[in-house]
């Protein structure tokens, strides 16, 4: 659940960022501004799931002695 929440809340933020950039792009280049959103609305996506996978992964467990087999 806690992926989830991560992922939502970091495509929002991005994806207010994304059109408020191409809000600007548009007064200055309307027809790129529509290329760059799709653009930016798709690596957001892939980087939003990345970063919260990345957020949520357990930290690296050490490996005690107790759990080691003895050799036969």
């Amino acid at each position: 659940m806690k992926l989830i929440i991560y992922y939502v809340s970091l495509v929002l933020a991005a994806d207010v960022i994304a059109v408020m950039l191409c809000l600007g792009i548009e007064k200055v280049w309307p027809t790129g501004s529509v290329g760059i959103f799709i653009f930016l609305y798709f690596a957001i996506l892939w980087g939003a799931w990345a970063l919260a996978v990345r957020l949520t992964e357990p930290g690296k467990q050490v490996a005690s002695g107790a759990n080691i087999q003895p050799a036969e």
